[in-house]
Parts: structure tokens; sequence; C-alpha cells
């Protein structure tokens, strides 16, 4: 080692020293951002050079059965552009112009503007707004946003419900599907320069947005706006207190309408009481009265507990049943089984359940679904009240046979009925019909779901006989529709007030179906506390009914198929009828029965068509489309045609049709 080295050696050490930390203290700051402080400083580059932006999912639509919009969103969007970082200005522009009609120079004086940031257009509707959302330029900035929109108002508010500010479902199906209708928000980070302007970046992170489904009820909307309107036009006139309607499909357990009155506007829930948000035929129970009265009846002939002809001393209107006077509205002597149920004899009902029994009783009401939950998709639904036998006193088979000491909801008691018209099947509620995936994709699809058999059809049969006598000659007779057989029950329940029944304050009820032994929809129609001395199921709840499915009716051309049609006897069978020898031992003619084939139209001649029961619109389009002229008298459905349906004319003869 020479001098020189010796000399410089400490100074070489030195040197390699400080270079050795300097490299060390580098490789510990290197280590210390990269890994120890990587997440924070990384959220804060973050926060610095870029913008997180929350991306909005739309929210889905809730239709009705036949698609059309209950709830929906109003979509907007709103334009604009950083001046400095346009790409193709002439091209946004031109687009901007023919979008919106503007006059060129309008946008030209907007991309001159100095200002870093411009609004070129706000709240665009989508139709207008669409052309533009397919420009891709890095200074253009596009926002949307939207509220939720009832476009019928008060139409089925109970139903549909509503969301908050934040589009967060409150009340009804909102409520009960909202994960579903949410969908799911997506985000986008934003490019921040030095100067804190935002802009897209292909490379920064993004997280695409997920839209609502789109759920579709069994409601449908003619049906519902029917309902509302009648039992609004019932409230008045009874000065009730309230009213409640539901409208079912028996076979498949479809609701098709449910109202309850007083309602609200869900576009301003706000400015309404909020008791008036419930579905208070899913969420209240009260007393039924006599429309309770098929529980015992199913129970008397399920058991054959009661012969269908038999009589029972109804004691002209009184009966002491250990202590409790039972009374009827009328003093009834001696009543067949079926006239107890066509004139509502609560004596005589009380007679057939001490036959039943308790036991049998209640397994009949259970098996009804009283005293439990339906399981219909809908929040806050009560089960009512029907108490085990072991609970029950020495007077409670008397008054839960007449619908005391047991609640039901209205829609428990349309569910029991639409047993009945089902032939004894217990069906679940239906409330949705399928929800659609804004990809297009059905994600679910009601199917019927039978609960359990209430009874033989036999049995139900037998029932429904029972029931048309109620409205063709009974207590309901104001629930007719002529042409139709209607089967149903009416009823009048005391309200317990104050620790005891009222004698001025009541809820009516009347429940039914049609045709009564090809049913199409089952409905309940309750009033509570009527006035004006309207106190009566048959005079307040049954018109209501009527009035409901006779619009229904003249409304819906595809129920008239199902209307049953009285033809007159042919000549030819009167006399063969008369020709026909009599059995021995047997006075009753042999019943003939006649096949009637349908005419074959030849050339130039044409098949009236049957128009009866339809609309003049309807009427008259079908008899045109046949080749006939109409000649229409009155208003109304057409109640009767001449000529007659199936007889053969010449094409372009005339067709006259009385309305009513």
């Amino acid at each position: 080692m020479t001098k020189s080295f010796s000399k410089l050696r400490p100074r070489i050490l030195f040197l390699s020293s400080v270079m050795i930390l300097v490299w060390a203290g580098l490789t510990m700051r290197f280590f210390y951002i990269q890994v120890i402080r990587a997440h924070d400083l990384s959220a804060r580059s973050d926060q610095q050079g870029g913008n997180k932006v929350l991306l909005s999912a739309v929210r889905g639509s809730i239709k009705d059965r036949r698609g059309l919009d209950l709830g929906t969103n109003v979509i907007h969007y709103s334009f604009g552009i950083h001046p400095k970082e346009v790409e193709n200005r002439e091209q946004l522009i031109s687009a901007f112009t023919d979008a919106t009609g503007r006059s060129r120079k309008y946008y030209e004086s907007k991309f001159s503007e100095s200002a870093p940031y411009v609004f070129l257009e706000r709240n665009l509707r989508t139709e207008v707004a669409l052309p533009l959302l397919e420009l891709e330029d890095r200074g253009l900035v596009v926002g949307r946003h939207g509220y939720r929109l009832y476009p019928h108002q008060n139409i089925a508010s109970q139903i549909i419900g509503f969301t908050n500010v934040d589009n967060m479902g409150i009340e009804g199906i909102e409520k009960q599907f909202d994960k579903t209708l949410s969908g799911k928000n997506g985000w986008i980070v934003l490019q921040r320069d030095g100067k804190g302007r935002s802009r897209r970046n292909s490379a920064y992170p993004r997280l695409s947005t997920v839209d609502g489904s789109d759920v579709y009820l069994t409601i449908d909307l003619q049906y519902q706006a029917i309902l509302q309107d009648e039992l609004q036009k019932r409230v008045t006139k009874t000065n009730a207190k309230g009213a409640i309607g539901v409208i079912l499909e028996p076979r498949t357990g479809k609701v098709l309408a449910m109202a309850s009155l007083p309602d609200f506007d869900p576009n301003g829930p706000a400015t309404h009481p909020r008791e008036t948000y419930r579905n208070r035929a899913v969420t209240d129970q009260f007393e039924p009265g006599s429309t309770f009265k098929v529980v015992p009846a199913t129970a008397a002939l399920s058991y054959n507990s009661v012969g269908k002809h038999e009589e029972f001393n109804c004691g002209n209107g009184s009966y002491n049943f250990h202590g409790l006077v039972i009374k009827d509205w009328e003093k009834f002597s001696l009543l067949t089984f079926p006239q107890i149920i066509q004139n509502s004899s609560n004596v005589g009902t009380v007679k057939i359940a001490e036959r039943i029994g308790p036991k049998n009783l209640y397994s009949i009401g259970r098996k009804f679904g009283f005293g439990s939950f339906s399981g219909i998709s809908f929040p806050g639904e009560a089960k009512g009240v029907f108490k085990q036998t072991k609970d029950w006193s020495g007077i409670s088979i008397a008054e839960i046979s007449i619908g005391y000491e047991v609640s039901v909801t209205t829609l428990q008691l349309a569910l029991a009925y639409g047993a009945v018209a089902n032939g004894g099947l217990l069906m679940k509620p239906q409330i949705v019909e399928k929800i659609i995936h804004p990809s297009g994709t059905v994600s679910y699809e009601t199917e019927p779901r039978v609960i359990r058999r209430v009874a033989s059809k036999k049995v139900m049969d037998e029932l429904t006989d029972m029931l048309e006598l109620v409205v063709s000659k009974g207590t309901g007779t104001k629930a007719n529709l002529p042409g139709w057989n209607v089967a149903g029950k009416t009823g009048t329940a005391k309200k317990y007030v104050d620790g005891g029944y009222s004698n001025n304050r009541f809820i009516t009820s009347f429940a039914g179906f049609f045709p009564a032994h090809d049913p199409k929809m089952v409905a309940v129609i309750i009033l509570d506390e009527p006035k004006n001395g309207l106190h009566w199921g048959g005079e307040t709840s049954a018109p209501v009914f009527q009035a409901v499915m006779k619009r229904i009716v003249q409304a819906d051309d595809s129920i008239l198929v199902h209307k049953p049609v009285k033809q007159k006897r042919g000549v030819m069978a009167s006399v063969l009828n008369e020709l026909a020898p009599e059995k021995e031992g047997d006075s009753s003619p042999t019943p003939i029965t006649l096949i009637t084939t349908a005419a074959t139209p030849k050339d130039g001649w044409v098949a009236v068509p049957d128009v009866r029961g339809r609309s003049l619109r309807n009427a008259t389009s079908m008899l045109r489309q046949a080749g006939l002229k109409v000649k229409p008298k009155g208003s109304g459905t057409v109640v009767w045609q001449s000529p007659t349906p199936g007889l053969l004319v010449k094409e372009t003869s005339s067709c006259t049709i009385g309305l009513n």
C-alpha cells in the first residue's frame, strides 16, 4: 500500500460511509413511503389529483299487470363543458343545435367563454338528451338526476307507497321491494388538475351502476280506479268514516284491486295525515258480522251436522242462549238451512252452530285462514283474532258463529270467499305479477299456490247455491247483476266501543263473487260507520259491489265470454217433449238435450254477432267488422239487439241495438 493511498484512506472510508448512509436512508424512506404510508398517501393523492363522484342508479318502475306505470321516474339530464378541454368543438355545437333547436350562435358563445366550466343545458328530458348521450368528448360533462312520480295520484297509493328525499322506499311496495327497485349505485374517479378542475380520464377507475328492476303488480289500474271511485261515492252518500274494498281472482289468488278510504297522494305525502298511508285492507282488523256465517255453513255441510232441507224454529226472531239473547232483524219462525243463510238469521245460525260443536267450527275457521297471516308480500299485515277453543267462554260458539269474538282483515275475508268460489281451495294472495331486470330478463314470476283445501268441491257448490239465494231473493238483492248469477253474503256488525257494543256505530259488509259457478272475480266491500240510517250491509255495501262489477264488465270485454247465456227452448224440443212417453212411476218428463251448431254463412250473407252486454263502442266495432250497419238506441250497454245473434242476414243489413 503506497503512502498516497494511506493518506487518502480516511477520506475514502468517510465518503463510502456517507454514500452507504445516504443509500440506506433513501431505502428506508422509500420503504416508509411505499409500504408503511402507502395507503394514506395514495388516498391523499386521489383526493388531490382525483375526484370520486357517485353515480346514482335509476330506480325501477312499479307497473300494473298490463304494464301501465303506477310509480316511475322523471329523468333529467344536464350538460356542461370545460371549454379549454373540448376536443371536437364543431361536432358538439352541431349536435346540441340539432337536439334542442337553439341557434348555433347561442352555443358558439358558450364555447367561447373563458370560465373553467360552462353549463350548456339543464334539465333536458330523456327523449331530447338521448342523441347527446352518445357524444364522446373529454371536455363534455353529463349529469343525470331525477325524482319519483306517481302519475295517477291517489289511485293505488296505499299499495304503491312512496319514497323519501333519498329515493328510499318508506311505505307500501316501495318499501317492501326497496332493494329490488333501488338497484346498485356506481362511481367514477375524475382527474383533477392543479387548478382544481375535474375531467374524465379513461385510466382512472370506474364502477358502473346497475339500475333497479321493474316490479309488475297483479293490480289492474282500471279496476282499481273503478273501485276507489265507487267507494268514494258511497262514503259521500252515507257520510261514512271510511271504506275498504278488495277484488281478487279466485283461482290464482291475484289481487286485482285493493283500496281504503281516506287515502293520500304519494306525490305529496307530507300534506296528508300519516294514518292515510296504511293499506287498511291488510293492516286493520274488525269483527265481520254475518259475512262470517260461511264458516258455520261450511262446517255444517262438511260434517253433515245438518240436513240441507232441515227446518229450524227461529223463535220469532229471539233465542236465549245461556243467558245471551240472540235476535234477528225480522221475526222468523220456521226456516230451512238454505233459508237461514238467505235471510241471514242469527237465531238459525246459532242453532246450527250448536249442532256443529266448538271443535268442528274452530277447525273450519282455521282452514279458511282466520287468525293467521295470509302470506301476502306486503308490509304490516295483521293476522286477526280467532281464539283456540280452550279460551272460549260458554257463549263463544254463539258469538263466533255470527261474526263476533273474531277479528278479520278485509283481505282474509276475500280469500275465504275466494276459497268458496274456487271449489274449496284456499289460495295464497299474490300482489306481485313479475319482476323484470334492466337487462330484460324475468327474475321472478308469480305462480298460483294452494295453501290448503278447506272443504270438498261438493260442499262448496252447495254453499254457493245458498249464497246465490242471498243475492237473488235474500238480504243481498242490491248486489245483483242482471244477466249474471251472483253469489254473496251481507254483514252488519256493531262496533265495540268503550267496553261495550254500540247501538249506532256499525261495520257493514258484502262479500261475493260471479259468475256464481264459474267465478272470475271475488270482491269484499266494507263501510266503516255509515250514517244517514244506512247501517245494513245489504243497503250500503251490496250496492257498491253491484256498481263496481257492472262498470268492470262494461270496461273489460274479456269477462263477457263467461256470461251465462239463457237460450229459448226450440219448437222441436217442445214437440218431442210432449210426445215422449213417460216412464212408469215417473211423472217427470224425459229431459232432451239439443245440440245446436252455428249457421255457416254463405257468400253475401253474415251471421249476426252477439253484442249484448257490450259498450256502444265495442258493439259498433264488432257489427261493422261483420259488414253490418248499426242503429243505436239509448245509451249505456247493449241490452237487446235485432236481428238476434247468430241469425244469417245479408251483408250491409242494419242491426238495431238498444242500450241502457
